[in-house]
C-alpha cells in the first residue's frame, strides 16, 4: 500500500494485486479508481477533487434521501441540513465530506475508519469502519458500524460505486420489486412488482438509452444469501451484496451507472422500510463487492 497524494482533504492510497489496482481516498472514505490490466472500470474523479456525485463513497448513517431533512425517533424530532435543495432532502448521510483515517490491515487490504459524533440532527455516536480488499477476482468491501453511545441509534448504510459503461450494455438485476417515487425521488408507497414493467431486468436485457434512478428490492439470492447485479458490455462487471443489503439503487448518467448496495429504502428514517436500530455497543456488518470478468 502506497500513499499517492496528500491534498488538504486527505491522502489517497493504492493497493495492487495481480492485474488489479485500487485507489482509496481518505476524503469520504471511498474507492476512487479500480483498474484491471490498466483499464479503468470506475467512473473516476480527479485526485484531490471534491466529487459532486459521491462516486465510490460509503453512505452513512443513511443512504439516499431523507424527506425535508427531518425525522422522529423515539419521541424526539430531529432536523439535519438539507443538502439537495432541488428535492428539499438530505442526501446520502453525514460522512461524504468527512476525512477518514487509513490503516493497512494486510498486503491487499486497507481499512478506513471514522468516528461520527455530535452532528446536528443526529445526536448519536457511531464508530465506522470500511475495509477494501483485493481478492483474485475483484474488490471486497466490508462495512461495519458500532453504536458507541448510550442511546439506541437509527441506522442505514450504502455504498456508491459508479461503473463505466462501454458499448451496448445488457443489465441483469435480480429484483422482484422497485420503490415508486414522486418528483422529489421520495417513496409514494410500498415496493411494487417489476413484472410487466420497463423495470424488469431479472432475466437480463439491453439497457439502451433507458434512464434509471430506481431503488430495487426483494432481491433473489443464492444459497449463501448473495444477490448479484450484472452488466455485460465491453467486459462483464458484477456488483454483489450479502443479505445485510436489502436494496440496490441504480442510477444512470453519461457513460456510467451507479449500482448502490443499500440496507434500507429511500427515506427509511421516516418510513421504517429497512431501518436498523443499533442498541448501545451493538454492531452492524455488511459485505459487498465488485467482480471484473472477461470479454463476453
Amino acid at each position: 500500500m502506497a500513499a499517492l497524494t496528500d491534498p488538504p482533504i486527505g491522502a489517497e492510497h493504492a493497493l495492487s494485486r495481480g492485474r488489479q489496482r485500487l485507489v482509496v481516498s481518505e476524503a469520504g472514505g471511498g474507492a476512487r479508481s479500480w483498474t484491471v490490466d490498466g483499464v479503468e472500470l470506475l467512473a473516476r474523479f480527479a485526485p484531490g477533487a471534491r466529487d459532486a456525485d459521491f462516486a465510490g463513497k460509503p453512505l452513512v448513517p443513511w443512504p439516499n434521501r431523507l424527506r425535508d431533512g427531518r425525522y422522529a425517533f423515539e419521541g424526539r424530532e430531529h432536523h439535519v441540513a438539507v443538502t439537495e435543495p432541488e428535492t428539499d432532502t438530505a442526501l446520502h448521510g453525514l460522512t461524504l465530506s468527512s476525512r477518514w483515517h487509513a490503516s493497512r490491515t494486510s498486503a491487499h487490504a486497507i481499512t478506513m475508519t471514522h468516528r461520527l459524533r455530535g452532528r446536528d440532527g443526529y445526536p448519536f455516536a457511531l464508530d465506522l469502519a470500511v475495509t477494501y480488499e483485493l481478492d483474485p477476482d475483484g474488490v471486497v468491501v466490508s462495512l461495519r458500524a458500532t453504536n458507541a453511545g448510550a442511546e439506541r441509534a437509527p441506522f442505514g448504510a450504502g455504498l456508491h460505486p459508479y461503473l463505466r459503461l462501454d458499448g451496448d450494455v445488457t443489465l441483469q438485476v435480480p429484483a422482484r420489486t422497485s420503490v415508486p417515487v414522486d418528483g422529489r425521488k421520495l417513496p409514494t408507497g410500498p415496493p411494487a412488482p417489476v413484472s410487466g414493467t420497463d423495470l424488469d431486468f431479472r432475466h437480463g436485457r439491453r439497457l439502451g438509452d433507458q434512464h434509471l434512478d430506481t431503488c430495487f428490492g426483494d432481491l433473489d439470492r443464492g444459497a449463501a444469501g448473495v444477490a448479484s447485479v450484472t452488466l455485460v458490455g465491453a467486459r462483464t462487471l458484477v456488483v454483489w451484496v450479502d443479505d445485510a443489503f436489502h436494496f440496490v439503487q441504480l442510477f444512470t448518467t453519461d457513460g456510467a451507472i451507479a449500482v448502490e448496495p443499500m440496507t434500507c429504502a429511500p427515506d427509511a428514517f421516516n418510513t421504517g422500510d429497512g431501518l436498523l436500530i443499533l442498541e448501545p455497543s451493538a454492531s452492524f456488518t455488511g459485505r459487498c463487492g465488485l467482480i471484473a470478468g472477461g470479454h463476453p
